[in-house]
């Protein structure tokens, strides 16, 4: 028989309970602020339900009552600069982190309702009815609630969508007194602020959870993975979703500390909180805490989860005999600190502050039996209303003409800054590698700008990851540059952490652009939709780089051209430098632009040489412009990164007098329609050229744009290069067969001849 020895987690994992010593301990203040703030949000869960019955909630009412006691007795001992996120069932947390700050973390039974804690009501109210009063200005609604000043950070719709940008805010906690210190303070201060990520039964099981969880441990950081472990998914059971049925397992997995509690106990929950927040405080690293929480509810809506069929009412009727709210009632009532009047004057004042906050947004409807909803549409599609009904007060709605701003920000901080072109630059260059130019202006933004840190997959070793575009930096810049572990979701959404936070500027590095489709949650749920999503006021800056390898052999999961992908996705923009030279003024412009930025590179450049400045790697390529690299007038070609080149070759050997345009930004808001519409006008004729496939090419959006802006101007249609259908594979034959390069360009040019018939002499037709 082997010898067997059973092992224990290398982490603690405690379970912990209050007792009657702890109540009596607790501060009397403490408890009142606990009772009035479950009170306060019990009256707004109530308000919205009954809103939402009256269908001037639009989209779901994701309920939290039942569940305050985990919010409120985690939050209410943060300070304001401790940041939180959470779930799509986050009016708790929200509320309880917003009331935390406007209080300084103390209200007053006597006196529940200042005018600070009626706003923070009113304007989350608003928010959660669409409203432009509303904190997000009514793009967040009830799943997306922010307000970066009391520290909240996010709700979120994406089930544990929200917790890698935690990671982000965590890092930040951490990090912040090098940026205040000039590099000179520890890395992690004796007392430095935390980050809370709650989440639900359902997220524990998500990849992102879990990849959190374990960059989380690696890098120590401040973070606490709040599970709210209410027993359901939906209507799933814990118990069918996962064969470990305590969450809290999780973290013993990944080192982490862990702890259970029962949620229905508020000081339970923050002497928990208490205990985590010291280690994290202090630079020990994360905790997970697993709250065992019931919602009263249906996952959306005022029903119970019974009329529904998967609990039963005795079930129900045993969870809400240990309703939060008559926890701390009876336990302060018990120490003498409160009576039934002043019980019943708590949940009146809170239900009259709901009241007038409702009143302010809602009012009884004058069309009886009509309309009356936003500019005259019924909030409820046209139906009848009953006597007594109410709509939103009209004057309240966002305007129309608010829905596209915010999208991405203006660039105006860019102006001012100091342009350069490639063409009519005067000072001295030399001839250099634009690998070399990736690795050179990246260090000379980092000497700058301390605010930088770049990570990703084996940036910090093999002389520069793996291309050499990191060269020196994690030498010359300790603790900036992060190796990541392979998790792009986590890593990802880490930097959307940081770049919403604001106090660093982080360069993300996917080794190949496929591999964004594994953490494309982050890339364009999170990070790309952030600023709109939130009311359009917060920055994102973040730069993501990543290179196309079309050619290398590397077959179909890492050949992929990302253009066509990002350019059809909100809140990005798109470079695509295609030499040495751009490639500098370009990153520099990316790394001073308040947007997420793609910067697409191409292996075949890499090697490739061009003019270098000597000395000067601090200007910017004109912001938005394209560059034409070949005057001509048969035709337009419209290319970018390597297939400029390529497209230059082609143009050479069928002697067609084309104009070739670098297009060079790539986005909807940045791309150059002057340049390209001036050659248009000039030529009559459209030939855009790309190398990758078909199904996620750049090239079908464009052309879509380009006829539908200057179809008067074109004597035949858009003609287009692209690869094949197919992904490249691994055979050398069959990868070129499934790509373009020059040859393809040629016949495209052809194509073009072709179509303005045999009597063609070039120069256009206008």
């Amino acid at each position: 028989m082997p010898r067997a020895r059973r092992l224990q987690p290398a982490a603690e994992w405690t379970e912990i309970a209050s007792t009657a010593a702890d109540w009596k301990a607790a501060d009397p203040a403490l408890l009142a602020t606990m009772l009035g703030q479950l009170h306060l949000i019990r009256a707004f869960e109530e308000t919205v339900l009954e809103l939402a019955g009256e269908g001037l909630v639009h989209g779901p009412a994701h309920s939290s009552i039942g569940q305050e006691g985990g919010a409120v007795g985690s939050i209410a001992g943060l300070r304001s600069a401790d940041g939180v996120n959470g779930s799509h069932r986050g009016h708790h947390q929200f509320l309880a982190k917003a009331l935390t700050h406007v209080t300084k973390g103390r209200l007053s039974p006597a006196e529940l309702v200042t005018p600070e804690v009626a706003e923070v009501l009113r304007r989350t109210l608003a928010e959660i009815l669409g409203l432009a009063q509303g904190y997000c200005a009514g793009r967040g609604g009830s799943m997306h609630l922010q307000w970066l000043e009391a520290g909240a950070l996010g709700t979120n719709a994406i089930v544990g969508g929200g917790v890698p940008m935690a990671a982000g805010n965590a890092w930040a906690q951490k990090h912040a007194g090098r940026l205040l210190h000039r590099g000179d303070a520890p890395p992690a201060p004796p007392d430095m602020d935390l980050t809370v990520t709650y989440f639900g039964d359902g997220a524990v099981n998500i990849g992102s959870v879990l990849e959190t969880m374990n960059l989380a441990a690696a890098w120590e950081l401040p973070l606490a993975f709040f599970i709210e472990n209410n027993g359901y998914a939906v209507s799933t059971t814990v118990g069918e979703a996962t064969g470990e049925p305590r969450l809290s397992a999780r973290g013993t997995g990944f080192g982490i500390p862990s702890y259970q509690v029962d949620g229905m106990d508020p000081l339970a929950v923050h002497l928990v909180m208490e205990a985590a927040a010291r280690r994290m405080r202090s630079g020990e690293g994360p905790v997970v805490i697993e709250a065992l929480v019931y919602r009263f509810f249906h996952q959306n809506g005022p029903f119970p989860g019974s009329a529904f069929g998967y609990r039963t009412r005795e079930e129900e009727a045993a969870w809400r005999a240990r309703d939060p709210l008559d926890r701390v009632a009876a336990e302060m009532s018990r120490l003498g600190l409160i009576g039934e009047e002043g019980i019943k004057s708590v949940r009146d004042q809170a239900r009259e502050a709901m009241r007038e906050a409702a009143a302010a947004l809602v009012e009884p409807d004058p069309a009886a039996g009509g309309t009356g909803g936003p500019h005259g549409a019924s909030p409820r599609g046209g139906t009848a209303h009953k006597p007594g009904a109410r709509r939103i007060r009209p004057g309240l709605w966002p305007d129309p003409a608010f829905v596209d701003v915010g999208i991405r920000g203006d660039a105006a901080e860019l102006a001012g800054a100091r342009t350069a072109e490639e063409a009519t630059f005067g000072g001295e260059a030399s001839r250099g590698k634009f690998i070399d130019a990736v690795w050179r202006v990246m260090d000379r933004r980092m000497t700058a700008d301390e605010r930088i840190v770049v990570l990703g997959e084996d940036v910090h070793k093999l002389n520069g990851g793996t291309n050499g575009a990191t060269k020196g930096l994690a030498g010359k810049f300790p603790g900036r540059v992060l190796g990541t572990p392979i998790s792009e979701n986590a890593f990802a959404g880490l930097g959307g952490g940081l770049a919403l936070d604001g106090r660093f500027r982080p360069v993300v590095e996917f080794m190949y652009p496929d591999f964004l489709w594994v953490a494309a949650d982050q890339v364009f749920n999170q990070i790309g939709k952030a600023r709109h999503m939130f009311g359009g006021k917060n920055p994102v800056p973040l730069v993501l780089r990543t290179k196309v390898a079309l050619g290398s052999g590397y077959g179909s999961q890492h050949l992929m051209d990302p253009a066509g992908i990002f350019a059809t996705s909100p809140g990005w923009r798109v470079m695509a430098p295609s030499t040495p030279f751009d490639y500098i003024g370009m990153m520099n412009a990316a790394l001073a632009l308040d947007d997420p930025v793609l910067v697409i590179e191409h292996v075949d450049l890499y090697p490739s040489e061009g003019d270098i400045p000597a000395g000067d790697l601090d200007y910017l390529i004109p912001f938005g412009t394209a560059a034409v690299r070949r005057p001509g007038r048969d035709v337009t070609v419209l290319a970018y990164l390597s297939m400029v080149e390529q497209a230059r070759i082609a143009i050479e050997r069928t002697g067609i007098d084309a104009e070739l345009i670098d297009l060079r930004f790539l986005d909807r808001a940045s791309l150059d329609w002057e340049t390209v519409g001036a050659s248009i006008r000039k030529t009559n004729a459209v030939l855009i050229v790309e190398q990758g496939s078909l199904g996620t090419s750049y090239g079908g959006w464009l052309a879509d744009e380009v006829q539908r802006r200057f179809f008067d101007w074109l004597d035949q249609p858009v003609q287009r290069v692209t690869g094949g259908e197919a992904s490249p594979s691994i055979s050398r034959v069959l990868e070129r067969a499934a790509i373009a390069r020059a040859d393809e360009v040629a016949a495209g040019l052809e194509r073009v001849r072709a179509g303005f018939g045999a009597g063609y002499q070039g120069g256009g037709s206008r």
